[in-house]
């Protein structure tokens, strides 16, 4: 697989000044947009600032850790924390400018995307410029805007719509350099071969929040330096309200060899068929792309023979199971109750309690399972709080449903 990138930026009709900055680092992966704030001189100098700070930090760490990393938990929590402390030492250096020069306020969004070996990524984000997937012909979006309006919205309090035109629209709630520190949403996730990202402010998104099928379908085209020439006119056209800032990422299958592109077009096919096996289990059918990526990246692959053993009744375990592929059969002491297929899933009262096994669950074909350990899920509510509640909650349900079968 290999990856292609264009950027562009533009001042838009009404700005005197571009505030905005991209980066696009074919040669480490990196790709970052940051939209500041701070009146003349000020945001432009704090965008730059984060910008080149970030590619600063991720560059070292690319040098000495990139060829050794692998797809463990352990790295992936290394991963995680680099790029973390890479925003937040870009903070901490726009806070100190901010202060030495009398710019106080001066602060920036920060949208980074990083590239990894063996078809992963990672964004890092403040702010309410945003990431954008395209996978399948369907646009999702994988930021989450930190901003007044958007968070009304995710309690209920306001529609979308009424957020479209609030007067409170471009308050944000997080930046970098505001503070002396930063909450930093890091999300790793997996890249399949004919994926489009899109980077960009809000003075370019701003103006497809009603028609995000639209955006999509322009996200679709062959030439990456077109596409953003067309979204940075199409942006002006509309009114150009704002500073313009859009980086395209493109992942392509391989061509260098039959074998590279017979690679590809498997991995595409497992990242598909993990994504919408999960979309289709009861329990994270409510979940957002996003939310589901999170989900994904604190599970791993398990692979059983036919008359495997994967629970037993009566032991302790910590996992709870999704079925990829086969058929397993669940069992009550010697009967058989029940016939589990693509799609189910099974076990999800161990990363509640530590209680036995209700029943063995043995293979009848060969199977390949997702598996959720009771650590890895721990992390994921403490570190995703929101998530963490949308996924308590539907626990709840599935288990008062099963409670209720088991009472019929």
């Amino acid at each position: 697989m290999r990856i292609e990138a264009a950027g562009l930026t533009d001042v838009g009709k009404a700005r005197d000044h571009n505030e905005d900055y991209i980066l696009v680092r074919d040669d480490i992966g990196l790709y970052v947009v940051c939209d500041g704030m701070g009146g003349h001189a000020g945001g432009e100098v704090a965008s730059k600032t984060a910008a080149e700070r970030v590619a600063k930090e991720l560059e070292a760490f690319i040098d000495a850790f990139r060829d050794d990393l692998t797809d463990s938990p352990e790295d992936r929590r290394r991963v995680r924390r680099f790029v973390r402390e890479a925003v937040e030492r870009a903070n901490r250096e726009v806070f100190d400018l901010a202060k030495s020069s009398g710019k106080a306020g001066m602060g920036t969004t920060c949208t980074v995307m990083m590239t990894l070996d063996e078809g992963r990524a990672v964004m890092a984000h403040v702010g309410d410029s945003r990431l954008y997937l395209v996978r399948n012909g369907e646009l999702h979006q994988v930021s989450d805007d930190h901003s007044y309006v958007r968070e009304m919205v995710r309690r209920g309090l306001i529609t979308a719509e009424a957020a479209r035109t609030s007067p409170y629209s471009n308050v944000i709630t997080r930046a970098v350099g505001i503070h002396t520190t930063v909450d930093v949403d890091v999300t790793i996730f997996d890249v399949a071969p004919g994926d489009t990202y899109l980077l960009c402010s809000d003075g370019l998104h701003g103006y497809f929040d009603d028609d995000e099928d639209e955006l999509g379908q322009i996200l679709r085209n062959d030439s990456l330096d077109a596409t953003c020439q067309q979204l940075i006119d199409l942006a002006n056209q509309r009114g150009g309200k704002d500073n313009i800032s859009a980086v395209v990422v493109r992942a392509l299958t391989a061509v260098e060899s039959t074998e590279a592109a017979t690679v590809d077009l498997l991995r595409s096919t497992e990242i598909n068929l993990r994504m919408e096996t999960l979309k289709y289990v009861s329990m994270f059918q409510h979940l957002s792309t996003k939310q589901l990526m999170q989900v994904l990246e604190v599970m791993r692959v398990e692979v059983c023979e036919p008359g495997e053993t994967v629970i037993r009744e009566g032991e302790t375990g910590n996992s709870l199971f999704v079925i990829l592929e086969g058929n397993l059969e669940v069992r009550k002491g010697d009967r058989v109750v029940a016939t589990l297929e693509t799609g189910s899933h099974f076990g999800e009262m161990a990363l509640l309690n530590q209680r036995p096994r209700s029943a063995t669950v043995t293979t009848k074909t060969k199977a390949r399972l997702l598996v959720m350990d009771r650590p890895r899920f721990e992390e994921l509510i403490k570190k995703e709080a929101r998530l963490g509640v949308k996924l308590l909650w539907t626990f709840a349900q599935v288990l008062s449903l099963r409670l209720d079968e088991a009472n019929t």
